[in-house]
């Protein structure tokens, strides 16, 4: 399907509830969105199924919002493309272009394939930037289309230290250079205006100075004092 179809179906088409998608803290729901006869499935995560957090406000749907754009941004197609709907069969919420994927992969099984490996720097860069608090293996779907994707980014944009990544086999590694124009170019212009609307002025602030960090230092960071994992890491 074109993006600019899936784009219209997910944004405008009609929501149909198929079943919720196991092993969530927050309601994810699988829909089949459909318009004019076109239909695709989609992850949807309506902002009343969230559960409180004391260190993220409620609206996490918007920082998956927010990771798309910015994925986009840098012309990295991380993130699956993600889109908003104001109504839904739960209310406000984001709808994400379902992957089809082999869900016995993850980070731990793609990473012994050395042909993924740009694409998980690309990934581990994005976590660095974006303060990631909920990098788990799972969360790196090995698509159908032989891609890498980063799904499940609602826990980032913190303004305090949050990484919590299982990506650390690159540490110390130097950035590669076409990672390293990319950032630049974000350092350089400002977080996107479409990744500003969704986040506070303090978080688009954190991000440009973590980008800038980035480049400044021009290497994979390690964690020094072993508290940089997720739980649980799958």
């Amino acid at each position: 399907m074109a993006t600019s179809t899936a784009v219209d179906v997910l944004t405008r088409g009609a929501l149909t509830v198929k079943g919720r998608l196991p092993w969530s803290s927050n309601a994810t729901l699988l829909v089949e969105a459909e318009l004019d006869g076109v239909t695709t499935l989609g992850v949807y995560k309506p902002e009343r199924g969230e559960r409180p957090l004391w260190d993220f406000p409620s609206g996490l749907f918007r920082r998956e919002l927010a990771a798309w754009h910015l994925s986009e941004a840098l012309g990295w197609g991380l993130v699956p493309l993600t889109v908003a709907r104001e109504e839904g069969p739960y209310g406000e919420g984001s709808v994400q272009l379902f992957i089809p994927a082999d869900f016995e992969q993850h980070y731990f099984t793609v990473r012994e394939d050395a042909r993924h490996h740009d694409r998980l720097r690309r990934i581990c860069a994005f976590d660095l930037i974006t303060n990631n608090a909920d990098r788990k293996s799972g969360h790196c779907l090995l698509g159908e289309d032989g891609l890498v994707y980063a799904i499940d980014n609602g826990l980032c944009f913190h303004v305090d230290p949050k990484l919590r990544t299982v990506i650390w086999d690159f540490a110390d590694e130097p950035l590669p250079q076409p990672i390293l124009e990319d950032l630049r170019r974000l350092a350089a212009g400002g977080a996107p205006e479409s990744v500003s609307t969704l986040i506070d002025d303090d978080e688009r602030r954190a991000l440009i100075r973590r980008t800038r960090a980035l480049v400044k230092i021009g290497r994979f960071p390690t964690d020094t004092i072993g508290r940089g994992y997720p739980w649980p890491l799958v």
